[in-house]
């Protein structure tokens, strides 16, 4: 369920950096499976051609991008059926196969695919691995 809080409460996302600070509330956030936390980028309202755009035409469009802000832990790997013994310990060790998208990624996704979420104010999209369409990466390869 989303939280609705007013518009003057401090922003907790460096938008430059990329990061999850502690003093933001993004870091108790839980991300499940393969889904990715992303925050649309800065729309640019005038076009190529030197139009200007109206606000919430590019909000409509359905291939979108922006910043990964937080990604959850992968695909999960089934556990291999073992004989369940009442004596053994019953510890989980789930394992993942690990998401190619990573935190500060700039995504480009398919909007039909999201879930938009309004969290502190600020709107964000839910976006499962499989809607992503392209990732820019700024490190060396």
């Amino acid at each position: 369920m989303p939280f609705f809080l007013p518009l003057s409460i401090k922003k907790y996302i460096d938008i430059y950096t990329m990061q999850i600070t502690s003093e933001n509330k993004l870091r108790k956030l839980i991300i499940v499976g393969d889904r990715l936390l992303i925050k649309l980028k800065k729309p640019n309202h005038k076009t190529s051609g030197g139009l200007y755009l109206p606000p919430g035409v590019q909000e409509k469009e359905k291939v979108q991008q922006g910043y990964i802000i937080k990604a959850g832990p992968g695909y999960p790997i089934p556990l291999p059926v073992e004989d369940n013994e009442p004596w053994k310990d019953q510890n989980e060790n789930i394992k993942y196969i690990p998401l190619q998208a990573k935190e500060g990624d700039l995504a480009v996704f398919l909007l039909n695919g999201a879930y938009e979420v309004i969290f502190e104010g600020e709107k964000y999209y839910i976006v499962p691995q499989n809607a992503i369409l392209m990732l820019e990466r700024e490190e060396d390869l």
